[in-house]
């Protein structure tokens, strides 16, 4: 079928009448089946709805819908030669896409769930349409991961990275500085490579675009490698660069002419110079014609592997009531794993440590960690013989959930809302994720979070997560508990000399933090 003859006439019956009939029902179906999957997890859809449309770093997924129904459409010839068939293996994908939903959704893990939404609707292709169309839509399919907004885990990494680059740009420069985390201070003022510095929206939107070019303009995997490695490298480098300038120009022109100028110029502008720089570069080495993305279809017919998993059939109506009531079952799991609480006590307090005694709470610069949902939150401060002190803020859930997560972006240490900002990552371990946070240029403190769940002690935001979800999962109802210790960093005392002595004499954390949610 030509590709001019496949093209829809938009007049109703004569639209029908294009669609080849091997592909009427199975397209009813997949219609039939999307819908209903869009509506279970439609509060997915609408956060990472909202995240495109009003949070910068991902702006860029807008665009991923239209681009996945360009690439179907580039193939639509090709699409009507290949017959659809109900492919029963797809019906299990869906229940793992379905699972998958389940438990980010009842740990409370919004990417894992987002992620679990996504993955339905690719399931569903399998699943209504053979594996044939999954081999001939394999790329779109796959680009749909990008609406699943990520990113947020790599601030940290790339503030450092950012900051470590233009240290060594600004000494470069000639311009005298010192380094302290994130923070670089110079004759011209101290600066902050702060999270929206971190250049995570940058990076993300060119991985987005660097896939897309590599399939679209390449042919060889050697050379999608290499410019996949220069499309990530290229904006973490360019960011360096960026934020050097600011403090470059700030030496001469003052601080306030600098971020002025950066928020002008940079931005968006200086992005799309990027871009820019990456494809003219990369211009020569295309080997790929635009017109040349169709799939092989003689290959996908011939394929002993496509024609064995082909013959796995089912009837196209009871693969869709599979899947719908797969979904209807993982609905009310959710519903019934995301209900109930812990039992916790009405009242809990501070327990003595031995060897120290409990002191006014006299911070030098206010500090309160954030624990919203929490059922009760204490904070106080500890000083020993030796004069050392540590400041103790525990916080017990009765349970995790939206809203109320222990380990969430902004809660903890580190209120996003106050003059604290995050300077660099400290020496913990396995039950322990250690951060030194500074307050307005000058006061430093080490914070060493902790959290318990069950018989789980750990700093890991993850390892709290499957916790949760395996607790979810089996319909248990245990507390979590958020325990952070911290000291300031000041002449005379070693904030993380305090803490180890502080945690020596507090014997096993995990059954201390047990004993003041009331569990022992």
């Amino acid at each position: 079928m030509s590709r001019e003859n496949f093209l829809p006439n938009w007049s109703g019956a004569g639209w029908v009448s294009r669609v080849p009939d091997a592909w009427r029902a199975p397209l009813v179906h997949l219609a039939l089946a999307w819908a209903g999957l869009l509506g279970l997890a439609a509060r997915d859809w609408v956060t990472m709805a909202d995240k495109w449309w009003n949070i910068s770093t991902y702006n860029h997924v807008v665009f991923v819908p239209f681009i996945v129904g360009w690439l179907v459409w580039t193939r639509r010839a090709e699409l009507a030669q290949l017959a659809p068939v109900p492919w029963w293996p797809g019906v299990i994908a869906a229940a793992g896409a379905l699972f998958l939903w389940l438990l980010g959704t009842i740990a409370g893990v919004n990417s894992v769930s987002q992620l679990g939404a996504v993955a339905m609707l690719q399931a569903c292709v399998a699943a209504l349409l053979g594996p044939r169309i999954i081999a001939a839509l394999l790329f779109p399919l796959g680009f749909m991961l990008f609406l699943v907004p990520f990113g947020d885990e790599l601030v940290p990494a790339l503030q450092m990275i950012t900051a470590k680059l233009v240290i060594e740009l600004t000494h470069w420069s000639g311009i005298p500085a010192v380094i302290d985390g994130v923070f670089i201070d110079t004759p011209a003022g101290l600066f902050e490579v702060a999270e929206a510095c971190s250049g995570v929206k940058f990076l993300v939107a060119m991985i987005a675009l660097g896939v897309l070019v590599m399939h679209t303009c390449f042919t060889s995997w050697k050379r999608r490698a290499v410019f996949m490695a220069a499309a990530i490298a290229l904006p973490i480098l360019a960011n360096g660069v960026r934020a050097w300038g600011t403090i470059y120009i700030a030496q001469s022109q003052g601080v306030e002419f600098a971020a002025g100028f950066d928020h002008i110029f940079y931005g968006w502008i200086f992005f799309a110079l990027v871009v820019f720089v990456l494809l003219a570069a990369a211009w020569r080495w295309f080997d790929r014609s635009p017109e040349d993305l169709a799939p092989d279809i003689e290959a996908i017919r011939r394929s002993p592997l496509l024609a064995a998993l082909s013959g796995m059939t089912m009837r196209g109506t009871p693969a869709l009531a599979g899947i719908l009531a797969l979904g209807l079952l993982f609905a009310a799991w959710a519903a019934l794993a995301s209900g109930g609480e812990a039992r916790l006590p009405e009242r809990i307090a501070l327990p003595d440590v031995p060897g120290w005694q409990r002191v006014d709470y006299a911070p030098t610069a206010a500090w309160e960690p954030r624990a919203t949902g929490a059922q009760h939150r204490l904070l106080g401060r500890y000083r020993n013989a030796a004069g050392q002190e540590v400041d103790v803020f525990v916080a017990v859930y009765a349970r995790q959930g939206d809203g109320r997560e222990a380990s969430a972006f902004g809660e903890g240490a580190l209120r996003p809302d106050t003059a604290w900002r995050w300077l660099a990552p400290g020496d913990g371990g396995p039950e322990v994720q250690a951060d030194y946070l500074l307050a307005s240029g000058q006061v430093k403190r080490l914070a060493e979070t902790s959290y318990r769940n069950g018989g789980l002690t750990t700093g890991s935001n993850a390892r709290l997560k499957l916790a949760t979800m395996a607790n979810r999962l089996l319909l248990s109802r245990n507390p979590t508990i958020l325990a952070i210790l911290s000291s300031e960093q000041h002449e005379g005392q070693d904030a993380a000399q305090s803490i180890a002595a502080f945690r020596a004499d507090l014997g096993d954390e995990g059954e201390w933090m047990d004993r003041i949610a009331g569990l022992r």
